[in-house]
């Protein structure tokens, strides 16, 4: 009888030490990588480290933020259509003349631009159409429409 308990005694004496042994053991000779435990989650996003007083530049809004480039204040004569996909949602691409990092933006009809704050009415398979509203010399409302083809 006292050997069936010595023999229970040191079976669990031997599991708890297994259990207490350190878990970057479990992975020796399995893997190459070194502390496979002190690697982030690669389902977990990485945390965005911004200095006090100044803004993400991808932010979009409350905690939403974005990769896509953003097209600032730029004359209207200074865009230039690079590209148009026609179909169910509507998009043009324009890069902006004179820019150094030669970006591609994507825009969409309702989309406003410029520094006139002219609105992208439609986009058509020979360019854009921007409408933007001026006030004339007799201090009536009126609207400019502009056309932009698509150039090289």
């Amino acid at each position: 009888m006292e050997v069936r308990y010595m023999k229970l005694l040191i079976f669990s004496l031997l599991c708890c030490t297994s259990l207490l042994a350190a878990p970057s053991n479990i992975f020796e000779g399995f893997t190459s990588i070194k502390k496979p435990f002190e690697l982030r989650d690669p389902f977990r996003p990485a945390k965005i480290k911004v200095e006090r007083g100044k803004d993400v530049v991808g932010r979009v809004s409350n905690g939403v933020y974005s990769n896509i480039p953003v097209l600032g204040d730029v004359e209207l004569s200074k865009l230039r259509v690079v590209g148009v996909i026609i179909g169910k949602e509507r998009r043009a691409f324009i890069k902006v003349d004179g820019d150094q990092d030669n970006t591609t933006f994507t825009i969409k009809e309702g989309q406003i631009l410029g520094e006139s704050d002219a609105e992208l009415k439609a986009i058509m398979p020979g360019g854009l159409i921007l409408v933007e509203k001026t006030t004339n010399i007799y201090g009536q409302e009126e609207y400019l429409e502009t056309v932009v083809p698509i150039s090289k």
